[in-house]
């Protein structure tokens, strides 16, 4: 298995540079084409503004963002010059969220970058990952601002007998076929006993390892927070990546990450693929 397209996704208000680095360091590794995308919404027109000085107003905000998603091409093109196949760029005034969760269908992996902002975005002017993640139906590799290169030394699976969870690891194989050292890790729930979750865990690597993957397995003592626990276990192993399904709910008609999701996307400094 392999990845033959990329697709970064890059913001036109925020440093793009780490997602750059990582993406061009996977195009490398999978000798991919790479696309560039941006999005970003005009503004509506001041309440009080209308006729000829509205209509000003929105072709000055038009030709501003078609100046800066122009800037942003060139910066993308600059960082992905002789480190992909082949290069393209996609862009529009549009929602950037559900602009790039349609375009995805011409990637196997979408790069973007995590929420340091926590959920207080402007869905016009910036990316929602939560939304992302479960409209794209494609993976989706988030990369931190600390992110200096692609890291595959040792990575993470965050196990859980799920929908979600299969498809994350499913959609992973690919990187996890270049890791260094691999950890399946469940963490007992609903008062569990630990040796339940440590079969399911065995199956899991035994059928990674019929995919020329490797994987040790560890199931800790059952505890109430997961998404802590699990940071612990991150942080023991040194992991550079985790990969873990998606798990979410609406509220107020907008997707919200649970709460293991929504830490590894909003405070972790390590890269994470998700999957829904």
């Amino acid at each position: 298995m392999t990845y033959s397209t990329l697709m970064v996704q890059l913001e036109l208000e925020h440093q793009n540079d780490a997602r750059l680095r990582v993406a061009g360091d996977l195009a490398e590794q999978f000798g991919a084409k790479l696309i560039g995308i941006a999005a970003c919404e005009q503004s509506t027109p001041l309440y009080y503004a209308d006729g000829a000085f509205a209509q000003g107003l929105a072709e000055q905000d038009r030709v501003e963002l078609e100046r800066r998603l122009a800037e942003t091409e060139e910066r993308f093109r600059a960082a992905a010059k002789g480190r992909a196949q082949t290069v393209e760029w996609r862009s529009a005034l549009a929602s950037p969220t559900n602009y790039v969760a349609q375009q995805a269908r011409a990637a196997d992996l979408i790069i973007t970058g995590t929420n340091r902002d926590g959920w207080a975005l402007d869905p016009a002017r910036r990316l929602d990952p939560s939304a992302l993640v479960m409209q794209v139906g494609r993976p989706v590799f988030f990369v931190p601002p600390e992110a200096e290169w692609l890291k595959l030394g040792t990575v993470l699976v965050a196990w859980k007998d799920t929908r979600e969870a299969r498809r994350a690891v499913w959609d992973a194989i690919p990187l996890l076929q270049r890791a260094q050292e691999i950890t399946i890790a469940e963490v007992p729930e609903g008062g569990e006993g630990p040796e339940t979750a440590r079969n399911r865990a065995h199956d899991v690597a035994a059928w990674l390892a019929r995919h020329g993957v490797a994987a040790d397995v560890l199931v800790p003592e059952a505890v109430d927070n997961a998404s802590e626990r699990l940071e612990l276990i991150a942080s023991d192993l040194g992991a550079d990546l985790v990969v873990a399904g998606a798990y979410g709910h609406t509220r107020l008609g907008e997707w919200m990450f649970g709460g293991v999701t929504r830490d590894l996307v909003t405070r972790s400094t390590r890269c994470s693929v998700f999957a829904h």
